[in-house]
């Protein structure tokens, strides 16, 4: 699943990029101490560091009228569903300070906090985050020129160079989920189409697609960056329905995040499944209700052999 900067309350409950707060690593910084990059470190929080809201605890919602029809095609988004990639984002500018910043005289802790900060701001405002994730290194580059300036340590060229550094640690640090490719090989033995849906950089949408051997498992795959639109927009469910030449209620749409992934499948009509991996319960107000709320990809399954709603 992005422009200027100061993240508080958000608009997308579950949007992408990094996650995480700067008080974990301010002593591994201080000792300039390295932290292994091989190891994504699981974070407590939102997608940008926000607190994470009240949960309500939900394993399925609601009965459906069934048809007689089974469900004919499965659309899949991609960060944080099959790929595990906003886990170790703190760790990575944690890194990034200290191997770029620190040996430039800039104190580390500050930068760090600083950053923390304005990765909130600059991701908090919907159409900042439309706008500038399309090109996330030269976004994490402004995130960075923002964090400079406030520690009184301006530098254009500093902060290129920390969001280069901190760009190659998130490719070096994803991984795909332990049940991505199982699930997605199973669902290709029944011969159900698949799309994969996201939003972001096509540069380096593309990227993880390719180092992955993702495209081999989808008929069709749509990312933001490309296709000029991203989720919740309607016109890049359509796309992909259309492509599969299946109708919106014959699909389910499996995501993370409410307002993308759910709020945009159920939109066009079609069934949605919210990944909650980390088990915490749907936010209380919910941006978008789930036809299902699942803890694992195992589960899409389950729902591949579900019939669709009568709409």
């Amino acid at each position: 699943m992005v422009g200027s900067l100061g993240a508080g309350a958000h608009a997308h409950p579950c949007p992408r990029e990094d996650a995480g707060g700067a008080s974990g690593y301010r002593s591994s910084l201080e000792h300039r101490a390295r932290a292994p990059i091989s190891q994504p470190r699981p974070t407590p929080q939102g997608r940008h560091g926000d607190p994470l809201p009240d949960p309500v605890s939900v394993s399925s919602h609601g009965d459906y009228p069934m048809s007689r029809d089974r469900t004919r095609a499965v659309l899949f988004d991609l960060d944080d569903t099959l790929l595990d990639y906003s886990g170790g984002a703190a760790a990575c500018w944690a890194e990034s300070c200290v191997e770029v910043a620190v040996p430039e005289g800039v104190d580390g802790a500050a930068l760090l906090a600083a950053l923390d900060q304005a990765r909130r701001w600059f991701w908090s405002d919907p159409e900042r985050h439309r706008r500038e994730r399309v090109d996330m290194v030269g976004a994490w580059g402004k995130i960075a020129a923002l964090a400079l300036e406030r520690i009184g340590a301006p530098s254009e060229a500093l902060a290129g160079r920390i969001a280069e550094d901190f760009a190659a640690r998130r490719t070096a640090v994803e991984r795909l989920f332990p049940d991505a490719l199982s699930t997605l090989e199973r669902l290709r033995a029944l011969g159900l189409p698949l799309a994969l849906l996201t939003n972001g950089d096509a540069r380096l949408q593309r990227g993880k697609i390719a180092r992955h051997g993702l495209a081999r498992y989808f008929d069709v795959v749509v990312i933001e960056g490309e296709f000029g639109c991203g989720k919740p927009d309607e016109r890049i469910f359509r796309h992909a329905l259309d492509a599969l030449g299946i109708a919106p209620v014959d699909a389910w749409m499996v995501g993370d995040n409410l307002a993308w992934d759910v709020a945009g499948a159920r939109g066009v009509g079609a069934r949605a499944a919210w990944l909650d991996r980390e088990r915490r319960g749907l936010p209380r107000p919910c941006p978008a209700e789930p036809d299902r709320v699942i803890h694992g990809l195992e589960a899409v399954l389950d729902l591949a052999a579900a019939a669709p709603a009568r709409r």
